[in-house]
């Protein structure tokens, strides 16, 4: 009886404190934390970072996956390779006087290629996540439905491009871009109607399919965001099923 009396005591002067000194809640808050009370939600700052590099690998993933097969980048109308703005007029001159069918197989050519070097990404990606600040691990999971995307793109565009291009630029030769694009100038050659521009082929293909591949992981990102069923495993589930105080 005696040791109830006490702790009834000791509970009502805490309750006084916190009602005449509410800038004393935070202490209580430390207390409920550090005997393991649910005062603080917060979560760990270690749990939250694994959770964005596990959301940026699940995406990478199923983005590469996706444009990685056949057709992924040429039946996908989101990212699919068109001509190229400087040579557009060529191709369409040259569809009208009949030679439509090396358009369409250059074009075809272009995102085979996407296709093929896509694969090539996985390592780079894996890598280039290994390393983000709680901070900037915060900053993402309140960010906006591409805030991961967008900044790993900005972390890792200019060294993917530099490790993409020369799996790209083989790519090309063995899919017959730069091939079919000889071809197309052939027949432009006796076109002198038509003007064209020099292009760097290389160049432009694999912004394209860096561009395609962001977007796609981006329309992953989303679906982890918004969809409890994306939400593959259990960190994805308690990292994005709440918001960071």
């Amino acid at each position: 009886m005696m040791k109830k009396s006490i702790w009834f005591l000791i509970i009502l002067v805490l309750v006084q404190v916190f009602l005449l000194y509410p800038s004393y809640g935070g202490i209580f808050d430390k207390i409920f934390k550090k005997f393991g009370g649910s005062a603080d939600t917060t979560l760990n700052e270690n749990r939250i970072i694994s959770a964005l590099k596990e959301a940026i690998s699940i995406g990478s993933n199923n983005a590469i996956d996706s444009v990685s097969k056949i057709d992924g980048f040429f039946a996908n109308q989101a990212i699919k390779i068109l001509v190229p703005e400087k040579i557009k007029m060529l191709a369409d001159g040259l569809g009208k006087i009949g030679y439509q069918e090396k358009v369409d197989d250059f074009i075809l050519s272009m995102n085979r290629a996407a296709e093929e070097a896509a694969p090539k990404a996985r390592s780079l990606f894996i890598d280039a996540v290994k390393e983000i600040s709680f901070d900037e691990a915060k900053n993402i999971l309140n960010g906006g439905d591409t805030a991961a995307s967008d900044y790993f793109k900005s972390k890792t565009s200019d060294s993917l491009y530099e490790a993409f291009k020369p799996v790209i630029s083989s790519h090309m030769n063995d899919v017959g871009v730069t091939k079919y694009y000889k071809d197309m100038a052939s027949k432009f050659a006796s076109l002198p109607f038509l003007k064209s521009e020099a292009l760097d082929l290389d160049d432009y293909v694999t912004n394209k399919a860096l561009e395609g591949l962001f977007f796609m992981i981006g329309e992953e990102e989303k679906k982890i965001r918004s969809d409890p069923a994306a939400r593959v495993t259990e960190l994805l589930k308690e990292v994005f099923g709440r918001k960071m105080n």
